[in-house]
């Protein structure tokens, strides 16, 4: 069964607006106030937009755009921004992915 990647959520520098899944509306509020501050600041920092999505696997991947033509996008403080959030938030990030694979994904907790 062929299962398309799910976005947690983003942020857009462009609408000046943060989405988050209403699938993940069962997530503690203090995790969706850090994933909203961490796309917000993301978006005002670099520019362009910032998803965060879980691929079929269950592994939670950063992806960017910008517009064609976007001069303020920051394309070489992207890549760094997002290998620093990826090691200061390593735990919440592993925590999502935990939390995706057994409630969306079906993992069992135990390993094989």
């Amino acid at each position: 069964m062929f299962q398309e990647d799910i976005v947690l959520c983003g942020a857009s520098a462009y609408t000046k607006k943060f989405y988050l899944n209403r699938d993940f509306a069962n997530l503690p509020e203090t995790i969706k106030e850090e994933l909203q501050i961490m796309c917000v600041l993301y978006t005002e920092d670099i520019g362009g937009t910032l998803q965060l999505i879980f691929d079929k696997d269950g592994n939670l991947e950063f992806r960017t755009e910008a517009e064609e033509g976007d001069l303020l996008y920051d394309e070489i403080g992207s890549v760094l921004k997002i290998k620093q959030l990826q090691r200061e938030k390593q735990e919440l990030l592993e925590a999502l992915q935990m939390y995706y694979r057994v409630f969306f994904l079906g993992e069992g907790l135990t390993e094989e």
